[in-house]
């Protein structure tokens, strides 16, 4: 190593934050922020849309579940193109996709062409996130990483909930289609600051062994004077094959992170997808409906950013993610008895954030740290994926029970029970995983 000089490792892990970095998180916090509002949308119009065209409720579980299965399969194919081909050149393609489609939406005049279109726009917006998630994990200091990519990965329910707050206004102005417009024109706007601002993770280029790119990003962060010119990365995987997912000790790790995020997704979107029409079928208003679903995202930015920064501060993360879940299933339990009380649903929608959906943003930012450089956006976005698995299940479910005539508070039970089995989930990789084996901690993960 040069004397006073740092290899690549170090520089990324030991320096303090500076402007590019906090930038670059920046912007990737407003995509997952526009991510958010155009994977919230269907849901806030979902009632107008329903009393408008004349059809039935649950006929809109498929709708929702389109979409989410386009997330899907964004997920998983993104996630191996960023590893293979640069998480840039994915990031911009991704976000052009949800951006078009987005824009059309309102052209649709049927619950089929609305599913086809909320299928297309899921593809984009889910390969969106894996790749911002492993762009700021990878530009992040090792001591500061769950809390970066925690608070960037709010930029998701803050989305959701500005989306809320412009369908209040816009819906009754505008009609439904102006949430669409707006949900369209925001990435096409934010898509120039990407490509000027975000540069190839560092770490992808140390890899794939691109000293000349790499010198260049280096010079731009100001970390040029300080590389020793090593790299300290494996550079012997170049390709990122989903089955390194289970070799080294991964496998039980890999299979409880897709169990966790698969229940955990499940009663995320049961909730933010259902909430809004069992409130208006129980006599609580528009508004109330859409304040309850701001409430659980709102809660989420809150819980996610509390139990990342206990993971940073303490360790043994996995703790309090399981934590988390288990005081959520209350919370979900809360939101069945609200009986018509839009003061009641607004409280118990808040806390469920709080715990449940604030422990699954952390679990997100877990798979970040549990997976290395070169698996990292493949991890991340199989995990993803398998989550989106339950995200789709969720919707159906709801729609398959009400349909049933199953009683609200017993529904809500039920959804309170999925979280219980994500609390084991997330348990269950501290103790089969990271005990008997010592793994990379949230906080410190490369």
């Amino acid at each position: 190593m040069t004397q006073g000089k740092l290899d690549l490792e170090a520089i990324v892990d030991t320096l303090p934050l500076k402007p590019a970095q906090l930038a670059i998180v920046l912007l990737c916090a407003l995509v997952a922020m526009v991510d958010g509002f155009d994977t919230q949308s269907i849901a806030l119009v979902a009632p107008v849309i329903i009393a408008g065209w004349g059809v039935k409720a649950a006929a809109f579980g498929l709708v929702f579940s389109a979409g989410l299965f386009g997330s899907l399969v964004g997920a998983l194919t993104m996630g191996v193109v960023a590893d293979r081909q640069g998480r840039k050149p994915a990031l911009i393609a991704s976000m052009l996709v949800f951006a078009l489609v987005t824009l059309a939406t309102p052209l649709a005049h049927t619950t089929s062409a609305l599913t086809a279109l909320r299928f297309l726009t899921g593809l984009g917006l889910g390969g969106a996130l894996p790749i911002i998630i492993s762009i700021t994990s990878e530009f992040a200091p090792a001591r500061q990483r769950a809390t970066i990519v925690s608070l960037m990965f709010c930029g998701f329910p803050l989305g959701a909930v500005i989306g809320g707050v412009a369908a209040a206004r816009l819906i009754p102005a505008f009609g439904w289609p102006s949430i669409f417009y707006v949900g369209g024109a925001a990435p096409l706007l934010l898509l120039p600051l990407i490509a000027a601002f975000v540069p190839e993770s560092v770490r992808f280029m140390a890899l794939r062994q691109d000293h000349a790119r790499l010198g260049k990003v280096l010079d731009r962060m100001g970390w040029a004077p300080l590389w020793n010119g090593e790299l300290a990365l494996r550079t012997d995987e170049r390709r990122s094959p989903v089955a390194k997912l289970f070799t080294e000790g991964r496998a039980l790790g890999t299979l409880l992170l897709w169990a966790t995020l698969f229940l955990s997704l499940l009663l995320t979107y049961f909730l933010i997808n259902w909430i809004p029409i069992i409130a208006r079928q129980s006599g609580i208003g528009m508004q109330g409906a859409v304040l309850a679903v701001a409430a659980v995202n709102l809660g989420a930015i809150l819980g996610c950013l509390v139990i990342g920064r206990l993971a940073d501060r303490y360790g043994n993360a996995t703790a309090y993610i399981s934590c988390g879940f288990a005081l959520g299933a209350v919370a979900i339990v809360m939101i069945g008895r609200a009986e018509g009380s839009g003061t009641w649903l607004l409280w118990a929608s808040l806390l469920a954030g709080v715990f449940t959906i604030g422990a699954q943003m952390c679990t997100v930012a877990f798979c970040a740290a549990f997976y290395e450089t070169s698996l990292r956006a493949t991890g991340v976005g199989w995990a993803i994926g398998v989550g989106r698995i339950g995200a789709i299940v969720g919707p159906l479910l709801g729609g398959v029970l009400i349909a049933a005539g199953m009683p609200t508070p017993t529904l809500f039970l039920v959804i309170g029970l999925m979280s219980i089995g994500s609390a084991l989930g997330a348990a269950g990789i501290g103790l089969g995983v990271l005990r008997p084996r010592p793994a990379r901690s949230l906080g410190n993960a490369a």
